[in-house]
């Protein structure tokens, strides 16, 4: 049962990726499709936490669950940062100045390209240094910056869908107020997550060299 919910959540996933990729920020889609990519979203979050649950209570924990659990994770997060950046999301805006005017594009979502370059650089460098270190027989299991940097990802992913979605019915009711409380925790979500991704990351090259430094000191046999 925990590999099967860890399998929908793949499914989970692709259908929230379908979604965002056919609605469009005052553009083409209907907004529903937004509505609908949330409580997908809410799905995926609470299977990661049932399938994870199911297989400690059942001692039923294995290979599979291993490998593809935390791949589901990745992708959605992963993903979910990529398309926040991409067109669909795109805010144009005509910003006058002394001598004229210009377009400044932006994201609604508050996501720019070079936030996911920084997550991305960070899975690809712990992955590496997980491979490089298992493959010498070292033990490069997770540490609890790593797990706290997953859930603080997925939150800041939910608090953007949030913004994203109640923002239209806040500017349509006027509550000026309002969207800028939420602007504000959407932008604490996002830099959050940039702060706690790279302080993640040198955890895990701090703990890279101690590993490798206690191999290079152990005496040949």
């Amino acid at each position: 049962m925990p590999n099967l919910i860890t399998g929908a959540r793949l499914v989970l996933a692709a259908a929230f990726f379908v979604l965002l990729s056919f609605y469009q920020y005052e553009g083409r889609g209907d907004p529903l499709l937004l509505s609908s990519a949330f409580i997908i979203y809410i799905a995926a979050l609470v299977s990661d936490w049932l399938d994870g649950y199911l297989a400690r209570k059942w001692h039923v924990e294995g290979a599979f669950g291993r490998v593809v659990d935390p791949f589901a994770d990745k992708i959605l997060v992963l993903g979910s940062f990529i398309f926040f950046a991409g067109k669909n999301f795109i805010i144009p805006e005509i910003v006058s100045h002394g001598r004229g005017s210009h377009m400044v594009v932006r994201t609604i979502t508050g996501v720019a390209p070079g936030i996911v370059v920084v997550l991305l650089a960070r899975e690809l460098l712990v992955t590496s240094l997980r491979g490089i270190s298992e493959s010498a027989g070292q033990n490069f299991g997770a540490v609890w910056a790593g797990k706290f940097k997953m859930g603080f990802q997925s939150g800041a992913i939910l608090v953007i869908l949030i913004y994203v979605t109640f923002l239209p019915w806040m500017q349509r009711h006027n509550y000026t107020q309002l969207e800028f409380v939420a602007r504000v925790v959407r932008d604490f979500g996002i830099w959050g997550t940039v702060v706690i991704t790279v302080y993640s990351g040198l955890t895990y090259i701090q703990k890279a060299v101690a590993l490798f430094r206690q191999t290079s000191e152990r005496p040949a046999a």
